[in-house]
């Protein structure tokens, strides 16, 4: 499965502050889960490139805000994973105040794409997104990663769970929400045409 706008993704600069990122124009959306979350294979097999953006068996190699080019105006931008394994404090604090600095400033920004482990989903830091995305408005959409990890129904219980969570925590309406969650396998391919839509919903206008 190939999607033309998004196989043509290339890597064009990676941010260690906000000062280095390109001009703040056009749409870009941002992909953010912690070290742990398959962040960088999502980005993978939704853009159908083995080797876009790094995958590592040690999380947390995400350090800098890494930018990919769809064309001369959208802009797909991998956060660096929350949890920055085995880094110091101070580089943590760093990339805490870089990331938050980037959510709250970015025009550009027209959607977030939150990676969650299907077996550990709403973390703290996953709370957290969540709540900055109701407080802002920023349309949100959960990838709930490595579902091949668990059985169908279990899955599927999980997704209903998060759901739950959504309209009863965060006032998400089924009728008009601002944040859609759905069950993501990179290995597999579950749920890609699913991710699909939703980036085409922001990229696509």
């Amino acid at each position: 499965m190939m999607h033309p706008l998004y196989q043509q993704a290339t890597f064009i600069t990676g941010a260690h502050n906000l000062s280095q990122l390109p001009p703040d124009v056009g749409i870009e959306v941002a992909f953010a889960g912690r070290s742990n979350s398959g962040k960088s294979s999502a980005i993978n097999r939704i853009t159908g490139q083995k080797s876009l953006a790094r995958t590592s068996k040690t999380p947390g190699r995400t350090q800098q805000i890494n930018y990919f080019s769809l064309d001369e105006t959208r802009h797909i931008v991998d956060l660096p994973g929350y949890g920055y394994a085995k880094v110091s404090e101070k580089v943590k604090r760093h990339w805490q105040q870089t990331l938050e600095a980037y959510l709250r400033t970015r025009k550009s920004l027209r959607g977030l794409v939150l990676m969650m482990d299907i077996r550990l989903p709403l973390n703290d830091f996953d709370s957290q997104m969540i709540a900055w995305c109701q407080h802002t408005g920023m349309p949100l959409h959960i990838l709930l990663t490595k579902a091949d990890k668990l059985g169908r129904g279990a899955a599927g219980n999980v997704l209903q769970q998060v759901r739950q969570v959504l309209s009863k925590e965060y006032g998400v309406e089924r009728e008009h929400p601002w944040a859609t969650v759905q069950l993501f396998s990179a290995l597999k391919g579950l749920g890609v045409e699913e991710a699909w839509q939703r980036l085409d919903g922001w990229f696509v206008q």
